[in-house]
């Protein structure tokens, strides 16, 4: 029994298996530029990554477009407003779909001029009164919404976008008053 034993803590190594060979003695400087490199790796690989490039979108409010769709959107308010006067309630519609996609335009300004905000106003408060008149409140009420956020957030306020703030908090107080049974 104790030469099993032996043999077991020994280690059997058949034919020379398992044997170290003889190594060139290791020299403490060849280990320096490799450690010195896993670490830069190391470093590098935890530093955050460089911030994205500033990219500067151009500002759309000082492009030429601009000023033309405000001022297009404000001709079709206008005759919106005077084919309305005149009854022709289905000219004035169709014009008033006209101005949908030039407000959208204008309102996708990350800050609209003063200008366009009136004319998008007047579009909503025109369309706004509209569909009162046809007794759409829930959408008539959304508009008047829009237009009494419009003019509450607007900085800095002057005596003209106050008046139109108040023109929207009573066109809602108006349609709120129509929507009771």
């Amino acid at each position: 029994m104790p030469k099993v034993t032996a043999f077991l803590w020994n280690g059997y190594r058949p034919h020379g298996a398992f044997r170290r060979r003889p190594q060139a003695p290791r020299n403490s400087l060849t280990a320096i530029p490799i450690a010195a490199a896993l670490a830069a790796f190391l470093f590098a690989a935890c530093s955050p990554p460089p911030p994205p490039p500033v990219q500067s979108r151009p500002d759309p409010v000082r492009e030429a477009w601009y000023s033309q769709t405000v001022e297009a959107l404000s001709a079709t308010v206008r005759d919106a407003r005077t084919a309305l006067r005149r009854g022709h309630p289905d000219r004035a519609a169709a014009l008033i779909t006209q101005g949908q996609p030039l407000s959208r335009r204008l309102l996708s300004a990350p800050k609209p001029t003063l200008p366009a905000m009136e004319a998008v106003s007047d579009l909503d408060q025109l369309y706004g009164q509209m569909l009162l008149a046809n007794r759409h409140y829930v959408w008539a009420r959304d508009l008047f919404q829009k237009n009494v956020t419009r003019w509450s957030a607007w900085k800095p306020p002057t005596p003209d976008t106050l008046r139109r703030l108040q023109q929207a908090r009573a066109a809602l107080a108006e349609c709120d008053r129509r929507m009771q049974p």
